[in-house]
Order: structure tokens, then sequence, then C-alpha cells
């Protein structure tokens, strides 16, 4: 019986932290041996923010990196860049010509950009077309996304059945799969981890600069239980463990934080240290890069030509 599909990826706009790893790629090695799984490195979306090619290139080359050191095994999952398969652009023209703009204006990015009073580009307003082909031109069954991101399947199941109904039957309904164990990742100000917000732990930091992120974490002296240290903690050891040390140690916060640093170090030293040998062979990496991205043109291809049958443009 063959394998139900898998979607998803990763936007390459700058280094991976530990909340990266907790709510999307360790969920992708996870699952890997469950679906045929396409993994993708979403570049032509990264452009919205990152329109530096020199940066663009390490950024792409850093996310095949860390996909290869978190455990992606090129032997059961297809990973490729979205720029080496034109079928996702042209698939999104194709889905903007159905799409009103109240329809887009109800997207989270957009709300949030307008709020702020952002210049906003073109490219930021119809993502969520582009994210819609990237997911359907594939017939996922499932795309695993976080419960922040459950409107992005929710737009590609609109933009499905408009299309099927518009057009005929063509695409199939993808399902989110929420990851409902996997909580927020608190940054080290308690907000939740992310670049933006610069409260971030490298996914392959060495070992000084996770101590001078641990020692950073915003620490509440509420009944000497320090929340932020503790949830970072917990997705390194089993709550009921750290409880218990937490309690013997309640107030002593320089300790139980040394004690983080010691197991985040145990956590993220062999993946840094795979990463640096697949940095060895940059060449093999790329190989592996391109031969995804020509497998998923095999599966993108028939279905883009199926498109173009049914919206009449395919003449011979």
């Amino acid at each position: 019986m063959s394998k139900k599909v898998l979607l998803s990826g990763v936007r390459p706009s700058g280094k991976p932290h530990i909340g990266n790893y907790f709510g999307a790629l360790k969920q992708f090695v996870d699952l890997q041996d469950q679906y045929e799984a396409y993994i993708m490195i979403a570049d032509y979306h990264a452009l919205d923010f990152v329109q530096n090619g020199k940066d663009m290139k390490q950024n792409i080359m850093n996310v095949l990196l860390d996909y290869l050191a978190v455990g992606l095994d090129p032997k059961k999952v297809t990973i490729f860049k979205q720029s080496d398969v034109s079928e996702h652009t042209e698939l999104a023209r194709i889905f903007e010509t159905i799409t009103t703009m109240p329809y887009l204006m109800r997207a989270h990015a957009f709300k949030d950009a307008e709020a702020k009073n952002k210049d906003l580009s073109v490219g930021v307003f119809n993502y969520p077309m582009l994210m819609a082909a990237d997911i359907l031109l594939y017939s996922p069954d499932i795309v695993p996304v976080g419960a922040d991101q459950k409107q992005h399947i929710e737009i590609a199941r609109d933009t499905a059945e408009k299309f099927n109904r518009i057009f005929g039957d063509t695409f199939k309904l993808p399902e989110p799969l929420i990851m409902k164990e996997v909580a927020t990742v608190p940054g080290t100000d308690g907000r939740k981890m992310s670049k933006s917000y610069g409260n971030t732990i490298p996914l392959f930091a060495e070992y000084e600069e996770i101590k001078k992120c641990v020692m950073s974490i915003v620490t509440d002296s509420a009944g000497g239980f320090p929340k932020n240290v503790f949830e970072i903690h917990k997705l390194l050891r089993p709550e009921d463990e750290l409880k218990k040390i937490y309690e013997e140690k309640a107030g002593k916060y320089k300790e139980l934080k040394e004690m983080l640093i010691e197991d985040l170090e145990k956590f993220i030293a062999p993946l840094r240290e795979k990463r640096k040998e697949f940095e060895k062979d940059i060449p093999k990496a790329l190989e592996i890069l391109k031969a995804g991205g020509e497998k998923a043109k095999k599966i993108s291809g028939p279905k883009m030509d199926e498109v173009r049958e049914k919206v009449g443009v395919k003449l011979y």
C-alpha cells in the first residue's frame, strides 16, 4: 500500500533556532518513515524579506545543511528548492485570477503588516496564493503546521475547492497536521522565540554562545521558580523530573541556568558536529538538492499539465 503524502518547508531567512527545531524540523524527521515526504526550501517566499543575492544563496545553503544535519534522509525524503520547480509560480498566477482582494485581506500576515502601518509589497499580499500552489501541486494528504499557521491550509483548501468548482475536479484537499504536543517555544525574554525578536537560542550554537543566551534568559522571581528557564528546559527533559529538580533548587537561578546550559550543549553538540561534516562536502549536498528538484518536477509537471488543460491554455 502506497504511503500518504506529506509536504512542508522552511523559508531561508536566517539561522534556525531551537524553536524551529522543536516546532517543525523534529516533526519532519519523526514523520519521514511514515509518509512520502516533500520538504521544500521556500526561497521565493524569502524574497519578500531577503533582497541581497549573496545572502539568499548563503541562506539557501544553510537550510539545506540544516535539513541534513537534523536527520532528514534524502533516501526517504525529497528535499528540493522552490525556485527549481517553475510550476509553483505558474500555478500561483492562475490561482491569483480566481481569488479576490477582499479574500486575501483576511490573511493574518496582511492584517499584522497593515496594523503596523508597513508598506506592503505585492509579494507579501499575494503570498497565500504561492503557498497554495506549493501545497496543491503535490496532492499531499497532510501538511504539518503549528496551530498559528492553520490558516495557510484553510486558504489552500478554499483555493482548491474554488478551482475544482470552476474548472472541474483537479486538486486534492489537504488536511493540516497540528502538532498539539508542541507548545510555543519561548525565547530568552519570555515571548515566542523568533528571529525578529532577537530572543533565540541558535540550533547549532557553540558552547559559549549557548552560555551567553541562557544567562540572558529573563527570570521571574515569583516563588523562586524561573518560568522562562523551565519552559525551555522541558524541551530537553521530562517535565516531572524537572519539576522535582526546580523545587529542590528553588531560588537558585544560576544553578538552574547552568544545568540548562549543559543540557543544551548535550543536545546541540551532535547536531553541530554533524552539520560541520556536511559542510566539508558542499558539492554532494548540492547534488541532493538538485536531484530533489528533478524528482519534485516529476510530480508537479503532470499536475501542471492537467491544470493547463483544464483552464484551456494547452493547445499542443
